[in-house]
């Protein structure tokens, strides 16, 4: 019943599972840039992080430039600045959303399915197996996800940003009224290399974020089915909110 003691208690186990994911990010740090590495893990895990995961990506990125280049419009009507609708749609989904919300995406899809994968491997002691016969699941399990996320999550967002530019072009070229050739030239000539690069390191970082949480979930996830479940919960809630500050953090040293 004493606050202080129940602060400490939350202070002290906060402070617990920050080491913990520190340590396991390092071995896992130390896995990916250490051979033996297991490329067929790695494509395995290139095609179920990345291909499969492009129609939700897709969706997601022409639907939010849609509605970005509505709102701009409605919002720059006000001061009679339509015409910025082309700026701004393009370096609000190069620099911001185009990586934080197919990241967000694939939390929801990515997280949750190696939580669950590495959780269920887990309670039926495949993981204590593989230790057994001499293969270290940093190696096996963990590298690969977190090789493959590196990989195939920039890729998905410079998708996503094509995707969600042309979403906006089609809204503003066919309900707003854009000259098409207009809206293309003011986009290509605001938008620069660095407003597309920026959204790709950060969407690396996030990439490392989203297979980081599952795989630390899913390897502390307790026993059974409820285990398994609470541990996909908090891989895709950690992952968006490390999504939301690191991209915070990013932000502000990229300004």
């Amino acid at each position: 019943m004493n606050p202080l003691a129940s602060i400490g208690r939350a202070s002290l186990g906060m402070s617990r599972t920050t080491g913990r994911l520190a340590l396991f990010a390092w071995r896992c740090i130390l896995a990916m840039i250490r051979p033996p590495w297991f490329f067929g893990q790695i494509w395995r895990q290139i095609l179920s992080i990345g291909f499969y995961s492009l129609p939700v990506v897709g969706l997601t990125a022409v639907f939010t430039g849609a509605a970005l280049a509505l709102n701009i419009y409605t919002g720059g009507a006000r001061f009679n600045a339509e015409s910025f609708v082309p700026n701004i749609v393009g370096i609000g989904i190069t620099r911001e959303l185009g990586p934080v919300l197919a990241s967000l995406m694939l939390a929801g899809r990515v997280s949750a399915a190696i939580a669950a994968e590495i959780g269920a491997m887990k309670v039926t002691e495949q993981i204590d197996a593989m230790r057994t016969l001499s293969t270290d699941p940093f190696r096996y399990l963990f590298a690969p996800r977190l090789i493959a996320a590196l990989i195939v999550v920039p890729l998905l967002v410079l998708i996503a940003d094509i995707i969600g530019v042309f979403g906006g072009f089609a809204v503003a070229t066919q309900s707003l009224g854009f000259n098409g050739a207009l809206y293309v030239r003011n986009t290509m000539d605001f938008i620069t290399s660095w407003d597309v690069g920026s959204g790709l390191i950060k969407a690396a970082v996030f990439g490392f974020i989203i297979a980081l949480m599952g795989c630390y979930h899913g390897y502390v996830s307790g026993r059974g089915a409820q285990g398994v479940g609470r541990a996909t919960t908090n891989a895709v809630v950690s992952a968006a909110i490390l999504i939301f500050a690191s991209n915070y953090l990013l932000t502000s040293l990229f300004v």
